[in-house]
């Protein structure tokens, strides 16, 4: 491994951001991230989102605390907030230290527990490293191939029936491609009794595979946990998460989750410009990301 290897993206050739804006035809965009906020459910091994005021107008006025610059006769004020979350709230995108295997606790590009991992965060590939994301997407609509809102739960998706769904839709996956998978679970948002019935469908352990035969950069869904859960396929060692551990720790492939592809759906748009920027927090180890399909 070198300095610049951040995974297969840190060979992503100059031409494929050419061609990839050239998916561009109508100059519009559509997010595929949902709103944040205090409450909104989470990943249970996550801790909460919550947004607390540190500076605001009234307050200022009412403690007497020491307000940002010169008092002025205009009454110009302004606010400040705390916001306490985890990296991996809503949708976001995990760095490569995110993720550990074996008893040395390694992971992907050299990272050891033991030399690499502090109070304050991994130092070997964390967020700070993280790449920018400026390249072809495409969606594989499970739910839309299935004809239901969305998959039950625990529900796989097989190498299969990604096949079948690329042929149903017209794309091909290409080397360079970032590929988002909807299950339909957004579609629950933010209802947290409706999303009970229905978590963490996704892609087991042979769809990882095929992912990873066609040369993707980046892969996501819009579940909290990517892949399938419980494991269809544990393996010899009982890894209760293997497409973590084959795309993300072993190939670093980078993996995202709780994105919103219900709007990508409705319009039926399986192929595009995909953009996301991660942001470069040091320690961290992934980032809240707001993608946007570009069509």
């Amino acid at each position: 491994m070198t300095s610049t290897d951040l995974g297969p993206i840190s060979g992503l050739p100059a031409e494929q951001v050419v061609r990839a804006a050239g998916l561009v035809r109508e100059g519009r965009m559509i997010s595929l991230a949902a709103v944040r906020f205090p409450g909104m459910p989470l990943f249970p091994g996550h801790p909460p989102f919550q947004v607390l005021n540190y500076r605001t107008p009234r307050g200022i006025r009412v403690t007497g605390a020491k307000p940002w610059g010169p008092v002025n006769d205009a009454g110009l004020g302004y606010m400040a907030e705390y916001v306490m979350a985890t990296s991996h709230s809503g949708a976001h995108m995990d760095a490569l230290a995110h993720m550990t295997v074996g008893e040395d606790m390694h992971w992907y590009g050299g990272g050891r527990a033991d030399d690499h991992l502090t109070d304050f965060g991994p130092t070997h590939l964390d967020a700070s490293r993280m790449p920018p994301f400026f390249t072809r997407g495409v969606l594989l609509d499970a739910a839309g191939h299935r004809g239901v809102g969305c998959l039950p739960r625990g529900e796989p998706i097989d190498a299969g029936e990604l096949d079948a769904i690329c042929a149903e839709q017209g794309v091909e996956v290409r080397p360079w491609d970032v590929v988002v998978i909807r299950t339909g679970y957004m579609s629950l948002w933010p209802d947290a009794d409706a999303m009970a019935a229905h978590k963490t469908p996704g892609p087991d352990i042979s769809a990882a595979r095929w992912l990873l035969e066609r040369g993707v950069v980046a892969t996501g869904t819009d579940t909290e946990t990517y892949e399938v859960q419980p494991a269809p396929d544990p393996g010899p060692t009982g890894n209760p998460q293997p497409v973590h551990t084959l795309l993300l720790i072993d190939n670093g492939i980078y993996l995202m989750e709780s994105l919103d592809l219900e709007e990508l759906a409705r319009q039926r748009v399986y192929e595009f410009l995909f953009v996301a920027l991660p942001l470069k927090i040091r320690g961290a180890t992934g980032s809240m990301i707001d993608p946007v399909a570009v069509i």
